[in-house]
């Protein structure tokens, strides 16, 4: 029996290594694709992004690549009649079908884990080369397009002549998204200082504007830095759970409970000196709903952040959910070719795990349904599988 076994799990291992491979480099290239059309990231910035965008090219990778590997590996045995001949001499097909969920069980961990690291260490790494190529950035639009904006500034220029920027126009936001500053200038260059996460905007004779009241010209250079971050197009991430480790997330968790309790204590505390003191208007002033907004708000990201190990761990567990329904499909229809059978296991998980999982997730998300609801995908699966399975041994 351990020959049977080992003999499975050197064809899974085989077929597993190589279609991976070939299916990572693909969501690879997919990803650097995307990231460098949203970005307008240069080559070399696109390079720098491979080891960060590998984590979640995994995440995707991994389960697909069980399935296909599964699929392939029973469906060739079951039509060499393997299976029918094993079973001739008595021994179970869950002999044969221990590898493959061993294997499932250690890749659902290592893809938890993997998606941990893609929400972590992944997406702030991707952040990183974004705002740390921001001068390469903003300079590839203003050749392409005249104009650059992030969220804290605005540059338009008439045209790019190498480093030298012909007749700009920068416009600097105030804090409230109003406009602030505006600077015309003859040219004007672009210098990041990566020690110091600034970039430096040098502009050259020109005239500063402060909200159309105050007019100032300057005939020599005027300098005006901003932050990196605030410089780039990346967007704003702090406080995302989905950009949290799983540590951070439950140690975050606390947080908000606690700061929940706090802020229901204090609207009660309040409601009930008002009342005592007989104070009834000031139960329907403008501050109650001020504080009701700042509960709303925790709430919601309480319910983020609640979400956010299901999803991890569910979509890792996917591993096992494909597998488990990929084997008993390929002993079943064993006349069939293994890419056959590998889209009839893999339809029913595009058109209703999938599906399952995003709108558990964004329900979960919301405060609709509870957290665990994101499971509701991976237990259909297992109960298919499950069904399939007891067929299998018994016939």
């Amino acid at each position: 029996m351990r020959i049977l076994q080992k003999y499975v799990l050197l064809e899974l291992t085989k077929i597993f290594l190589i279609s991976l491979a070939g299916l990572t480099m693909m969501m690879i290239v997919v990803g650097l694709v995307r990231e460098a059309t949203m970005q307008n990231l240069p080559l070399g910035q696109v390079m720098r992004l491979i080891p960060f965008v590998l984590p979640a090219a995994l995440c995707v990778a991994v389960p697909v690549t069980l399935l296909l590997a599964t699929t392939t590996v029973y469906g060739r045995m079951s039509g060499a009649n393997e299976i029918i001949a094993a079973k001739a001499l008595g021994i179970s097909p869950m002999v044969l079908l221990w590898p493959v969920m061993a294997v499932a069980v250690l890749l659902s961990v290592i893809t938890i884990w993997l998606n941990d690291v893609s929400a972590s260490w992944g997406r702030n790494g991707a952040r990183r080369v974004v705002v740390e190529a921001v001068e390469d950035i903003a300079y590839s639009m203003l050749r392409a397009q005249r104009r650059y904006s992030s969220p804290n500034f605005t540059l338009n220029v008439k045209r790019v002549e190498g480093r030298k920027l012909i007749l700009p126009t920068v416009t600097f936001r105030s804090r409230g998204g109003s406009q602030g500053v505006t600077v015309t200038a003859e040219e004007a260059e672009l210098q990041s200082d990566r020690q110091a996460n600034m970039l430096k905007i040098i502009l050259r004779n020109g005239t500063l504007d402060v909200d159309g009241r105050v007019t100032v010209q300057f005939p020599d250079v005027y300098e005006q830095e901003i932050p990196l971050r605030e410089a780039s197009r990346a967007r704003n991430v702090n406080g995302l759970a989905s950009w949290m480790p799983l540590q951070t997330v439950f140690e975050e968790l606390d947080v908000r409970k606690d700061r929940i309790e706090q802020l229901e204590q204090e609207l009660a505390a309040e409601a009930a000196y008002q009342m005592l003191c007989g104070d009834f208007q000031d139960l329907a002033a403008p501050q109650w709903d001020n504080n009701a907004y700042d509960l709303r708000f925790v709430q919601g990201q309480l319910y983020r952040l609640q979400t956010e190990p299901h999803r991890r761990f569910s979509a890792g567990f996917s591993c096992l959910c494909f597998a488990f329904i990929g084997a008993p499909m390929a002993i079943r229809r064993r006349k069939s070719d293994f890419l056959t059978i590998f889209f009839l296991c893999f339809l029913p998980i595009l058109t209703i795990y999938y599906p399952l999982l995003v709108y558990g997730v964004d329900a979960a998300k919301s405060g609709s349904i509870p957290p665990y609801a994101v499971w509701t995908g991976n237990i259909l699966l297992l109960a298919w599988g499950a069904w399939m399975m007891r067929r299998v041994i018994r016939y």
